[in-house]
């Protein structure tokens, strides 16, 4: 796909509000609908399973909204965070820490995953000419971009000495506000984190909590809560016990019945779309 040098007319205005703004850019794919809000998400390349259910939890939550989901492409948390908006059908942005040629691109393991991005209608936006091989200093450089872009700032994970809580300072800087997920006490994952909060970020658990942010009104809908009218005596059972999340052996010790019944039931119900099992613990969907 084309790689082309943006006018500037044809920038994104919030870049043009930071304190050191690119002096080109290039661009490759397609660019945010116009008026679309930008989440900036960013965390550790380590990642672990809790924050990879957060980060899938969060976006798939945001299907449907005017949102775009913005990072950069590294192992770890941007590339789930751009696979999570592809499977919701939001649009995703990446902004690499190299040029845009499919040679440089980095990480180079991620090549194949960047034609996926842009078959599906993403886009690449970087200040380095299309040739340019990453290197060390960029990664810091590129971040300012993806803060300067954004509307908002989600941290999923960031350690002692992690990158994003560079990334956190720069939001600070920009103005942009800070949306951090709240951890396990002692999770070395939870120090950047829990700093932001106690320091004035919004906790982030639900995706009701990002639309907020972003100063998107939630769609309205009149079958929140209501059972479905076709449920098994078990099934209505266990939908009605899930007013709260709860977990397998919750529902187990709650619910009537034989516990192979209330299994099946539990099954039929996943199966449907109508429950889900996230943090050890099955919700409504």
């Amino acid at each position: 796909m084309e790689i082309r040098e943006l006018e500037k007319s044809e920038w994104p205005a919030q870049l043009l509000e930071i304190p050191q703004p690119p002096k080109r850019l290039w661009v490759r794919g397609e660019l945010p609908p116009s008026g679309h809000k930008m989440l900036t998400v960013v965390g550790s390349r380590a990642m672990t399973r809790y924050g990879q259910e957060a980060c899938e939890k969060l976006i798939t939550g945001l299907a449907g909204y005017p949102i775009s989901i913005v990072s950069g492409l590294a192992l770890g948390t941007d590339t789930c965070a751009h696979k999570a908006a592809l499977s919701a059908g939001l649009h995703t942005l990446v902004v690499p820490g190299s040029g845009l040629g499919d040679d440089v691109l980095y990480p180079r393991s991620n090549r194949a995953f960047a034609k996926e991005i842009l078959k599906a209608g993403g886009g690449f936006l970087s200040e380095y000419s299309p040739d340019t091989l990453s290197r060390v200093h960029f990664f810091p450089e590129r971040n300012r971009i993806m803060v300067g872009l954004s509307d908002a700032v989600l941290i999923i994970e960031a350690g002692q000495k992690s990158g994003t809580l560079i990334t956190a300072r720069l939001a600070g800087e920009y103005n942009r506000d800070l949306l951090c997920i709240p951890h396990r006490i002692a999770d070395p994952h939870s120090f950047g984190s829990h700093l932001f909060i106690r320091l004035g970020a919004a906790l982030i658990s639900d995706p009701l909590h990002i639309l907020e942010a972003l100063h998107i009104a939630p769609r309205e809908s009149a079958s929140i809560g209501v059972a479905p009218s076709d449920l098994e005596d078990a099934e209505l059972v266990i939908w009605n016990m899930l007013d709260e999340p709860m977990t397998r052996d919750e529902i187990l010790r709650g619910a009537s019945g034989a516990a192979g019944e209330v299994l099946t039931a539990l099954v039929a119900l996943e199966l449907r779309g109508l429950i889900k099992e996230e943090f050890s613990a099955w919700h409504r969907v």
